[in-house]
């Protein structure tokens, strides 16, 4: 049966800690509003009390449960990798996998971090420069987003990390896949330098979270000639973008790319065209509420 040809979808998100997500919301509401019936589970391993590497186990027994397809969050989207069939281009360059299709006895990985960032940064900063990006953090999140700023032409992304060699590491990743001297890696200490000839900063780390308030950087780093892109969505308003807007910088807050990636998975899993605005709305709704983000 073609994923079209159904109206009655089961789907669900396993990672750790993952109770405040609002993937369930904002996947559900935009379903019943194309007439669906649509249930996304919370698979937590933390309350499981499982490691993260049963992702496997837990991925065999939602495809034999009948599950339409799995988001993937952290710690578990390099992990999951190996328990699969087969992946698209983009989760295998990355290298990361946030969503799992289920179809014809096969499961397929995708990252839709990359193409959700990327749909939120051309539609929310569509003019600014992006001949030199400074990017604050390389972990999952910023392996994605770094991906997303070189695929949309930023000619140099340096990543700066509190961890160099973590840095260095996906640095090197991006220019084996774009090209030399793309990419570069940076400890903490170079980035007064870096920021003070940056047209832009991507902020890829948990600072400002609900759970983690406050700046990912001194203040006093900022200056009106950045854009500055966030990561966060819970709350919509970090403390960076409060302190970028009053210095007249342009931003991006983090609900774009939380909107897109779940549009992209979506339609992956149910071959429906999702409306990204009806769930942009959702969006600023939503992360009113208290509590950590996640997928």
């Amino acid at each position: 049966m073609a994923k079209d040809a159904k109206d009655s979808y089961l789907v669900g998100l396993i990672g750790s800690g993952i109770g405040p997500s609002l993937s369930p919301a904002l996947h559900e509401r935009e379903a019943d509003r194309l007439g669906l019936r649509y249930l996304y589970r919370l698979i937590d391993i933390e309350g499981l009390g499982v490691p993260p590497e049963a992702v496997g186990d837990l991925l065999r027994a939602a495809r034999d449960l009948g599950f339409d397809g799995l988001n993937i969050t952290h710690p578990c989207k390099q992990l999951v990798i190996e328990h699969l069939d087969a992946l698209a281009p983009q989760a295998e360059a990355l290298g990361a996998v946030n969503t799992v299709v289920f179809e014809d006895g096969r499961s397929v990985g995708h990252n839709t971090d990359v193409t959700g960032f990327a749909a939120s940064f051309a539609r929310g900063l569509p003019d600014v420069p992006l001949e030199r990006v400074v990017q604050l953090g390389a972990g999952g999140a910023g392996a994605a987003v770094a991906h997303a700023m070189l695929t949309l032409g930023a000619e140099r992304v340096t990543v700066v990390d509190a961890l160099a060699d973590r840095a260095a590491d996906l640095a090197a990743a991006l220019n084996r896949h774009f090209g030399a001297d793309r990419a570069a890696g940076a400890a903490l200490d170079a980035l007064p330098a870096l920021l003070a000839h940056a047209g832009g900063l991507v902020h890829a780390t948990p600072t400002g979270m609900a759970a983690h308030p406050g700046l990912p950087l001194p203040a006093e780093l900022l200056h009106p000639g950045l854009w500055v892109a966030e990561v966060v969505y819970r709350p919509l308003e970090t403390e960076l973008l409060r302190t970028a807007r009053s210095l007249g910088c342009a931003t991006l807050d983090g609900g774009g790319m939380a909107v897109f990636q779940a549009a992209d998975a979506f339609r992956l899993f149910t071959g429906r065209e999702p409306d990204s605005a009806r769930m942009l709305a959702d969006i600023a709704e939503l992360a009113d509420a208290v509590g950590t983000p996640s997928q």
